[in-house]
C-alpha cells in the first residue's frame, strides 16, 4: 500500500471527526451532568448521590466508573482475539464497522435513559465505551500502514485535530437545545440532554463512513502458525510479548505508558463529574468548560507534534507528564469554578497533545514492515485499558471509602510520578542503545 497519500490521510483522520463526538458528549459533558442530575435525589435531610443498581446500593459517580471500568476491562479481553482474526484475514475494517455500530447505537439508546431506566442507562453508557475503545484499536492500527515514520506524529496529530473540531461542531448543536429549549418549544427538561445523545449516534455513525468508503480492508498475513493461533488471542498478544521483550526501549516505553496513562485517561473521564459534584458548575458551564478545552487540545496537538521534532518524543512527554502531576495537586486544592476554567485550560492544552504523541511514540517503536499491526496496537490497547481499568477502579473506591473525590485525585499523582519515573529509565535506555549503534558502526 502506498504510504502518505493525502486522500487516505484524511479518510482516516474523518474517523476522529466521527467517534470524538462521543468523548465530549458522552464522557465530557452532558451525559456527566445528566447523569449526576437525575441520580441526585432530595430527601428530608437534604440530598443523596446513593443509587440501587440491581438491587446494590453505590455512589452515583462511583458506579459510573466501574461501569466504564469493567467496559474497559471486557475490551481489553476481547480485543486480543478479534487483532489475531484481523491480522490473519485482512479484514480489520469489519471489526473497524462493527465496534462503531456498537457505540452508536448505544449511544442513540441513551434516548431512553431516565431516572427509571437506571440500569438500561449504564449499561447503554458502558456498551458506548466498549464500541469507542473497540474502535480505536483498529482505526489506529491503520496508522503504520497509511503514513511513514516521519510522518506519524503528524498524521497522528492531524486526527486529533480533526476530532477535536467534529465533536465541537456537534456539542454546539446540542447546546443550543439545552441552553435553549424554550426556542423549540420543549417543556420536557430532560429531552434535550437525550436528543444530544441520538445525536452522537447519528453523527458517529455517518462520518465514520467516510472512512469505511476509503480505508483498506487490511493486509492478510496467512500463515499455518497464525492459523493454527486464531482462535486464542491471547497466544497472540503473547507472541507480541515476545517480540516487545526482545526490544528493551519499547518494554521499558510501555510500562511507563501504562502508569500515566491511569492519570491522563482516568481525568478525562471523571473531570465533568468532578465540576458537577465538588464545584456544582452545572450544565452550562461545563460545557462552555469543556468547550474551551477541545479548541485548546488542537493547539496542543499541533504543538507536541512540533516539539517533538525539536526535541523528541520521549522528552516531550517527561516535561508533559510533568505538568500533569502539577495538574493533579492544584485538583486537590481548588475550590471555585475560575480555579476550575482554569485548570481546565492546562489540562486542554495537553490532553491532545499526549494521547497524539504517546500513539506515534508507539508506533515508530513498531519495526519496519511488520504485517501484524494490528496485534501490535492490540497490546498497546490493552495496555492501555487495563490502566483505565486502575485508574477507574481506585478513584471510585477512593471516593466510596473517603467521601471525597479530591483523595482520589493524589492517587492519580502517584500513577504519574511513577510513569516519569519510568519515561527518564526510556530516555536513558534510547541513548545507550544509540551510544552502542554507533561503535558497532566504528
Amino acid at each position: 500500500m502506498f504510504k502518505d497519500n493525502k486522500k487516505t490521510i484524511r479518510s482516516w483522520a474523518m474517523f476522529d471527526w466521527a467517534n470524538s463526538s462521543y468523548n465530549l458528549v458522552i464522557t465530557s459533558t452532558i451525559f456527566p451532568a445528566y447523569y449526576t442530575a437525575i441520580t441526585t435525589t432530595k430527601t428530608a435531610t437534604g440530598t443523596t448521590d446513593k443509587v440501587s443498581f440491581f438491587g446494590l446500593e453505590f455512589v452515583n459517580t462511583a458506579l459510573s466508573n466501574y461501569a466504564l471500568a469493567v467496559a474497559y476491562l471486557i475490551i481489553a479481553i476481547i480485543t486480543p482475539f478479534l487483532t489475531a482474526t484481523a491480522d490473519y484475514r485482512g479484514n480489520k475494517k469489519v471489526f473497524l464497522r462493527l465496534f462503531t455500530w456498537l457505540g452508536a447505537l448505544s449511544c442513540a439508546g441513551l434516548y431512553f435513559f431516565k431516572s427509571d431506566t437506571l440500569e438500561l442507562g449504564v449499561i447503554l453508557f458502558a456498551l458506548a465505551a466498549i464500541g469507542y475503545c473497540g474502535g480505536i484499536v483498529f482505526i489506529n492500527s491503520y496508522l503504520p500502514e497509511i503514513a511513514s515514520k516521519e510522518k506519524q506524529d503528524a498524521v497522528s496529530a492531524k486526527g486529533f485535530a480533526y476530532g477535536y473540531v467534529g465533536s465541537v461542531i456537534l456539542q454546539i448543536i446540542c447546546f443550543v437545545f439545552v441552553l435553549m429549549p424554550d426556542l423549540f418549544g420543549i417543556t420536557d427538561a430532560t429531552f434535550p440532554a437525550r436528543l444530544s445523545f441520538l445525536l452522537v449516534g447519528i453523527w458517529w455513525i455517518s462520518f465514520a463512513h467516510i472512512s469505511f468508503r476509503v480505508l483498506p480492508k487490511g493486509s492478510p498475513n496467512f500463515n499455518k502458525v497464525d492459523k493454527a493461533k486464531i482462535h486464542s488471542g491471547f497466544q497472540e498478544l503473547l507472541k507480541v510479548w515476545k517480540q516487545v521483550s526482545q526490544m528493551a526501549v519499547l518494554k521499558c516505553y510501555l510500562l511507563a505508558f501504562f502508569f500515566y496513562a491511569m492519570g491522563v485517561q482516568t481525568i478525562m473521564l471523571v473531570a465533568a463529574n468532578f465540576g458537577e459534584k465538588v464545584l456544582h458548575l452545572g450544565t452550562e458551564k461545563l460545557i462552555i468548560t469543556i468547550l474551551i478545552i477541545q479548541l485548546v487540545a488542537i493547539i496542543g496537538a499541533i504543538l507536541m507534534s512540533k516539539l517533538s521534532k525539536r526535541f523528541g518524543n520521549i522528552q516531550v512527554l517527561i516535561f508533559v507528564v510533568s505538568i500533569w502531576i502539577l495538574v493533579c495537586i492544584a485538583a486537590y486544592h481548588i475550590t471555585n469554578q475560575i480555579e476550575f476554567f482554569a485548570l481546565a485550560a492546562v489540562v486542554g492544552l495537553f490532553m491532545g497533545g499526549i494521547q497524539s504523541l504517546s500513539r506515534s511514540t508507539f508506533s515508530k517503536f513498531i519495526p519496519e514492515n511488520t504485517p501484524d499491526t494490528a496485534s501490535f496496537f492490540s497490546f498497546y490497547d490493552v495496555t492501555e485499558k487495563l490502566a483505565i481499568v486502575a485508574g477507574l477502579f481506585s478513584f471510585g473506591l477512593i471516593e466510596e471509602l473517603t467521601g471525597s473525590m479530591r483523595n482520589s485525585t493524589l492517587a492519580l499523582a502517584s500513577f504519574f510520578t511513577v510513569g516519569l519515573w519510568v519515561l527518564f529509565t526510556v530516555l536513558n535506555s534510547q541513548k545507550k542503545h544509540k551510544n552502542q549503534a554507533s561503535i558497532q558502526a566504528i
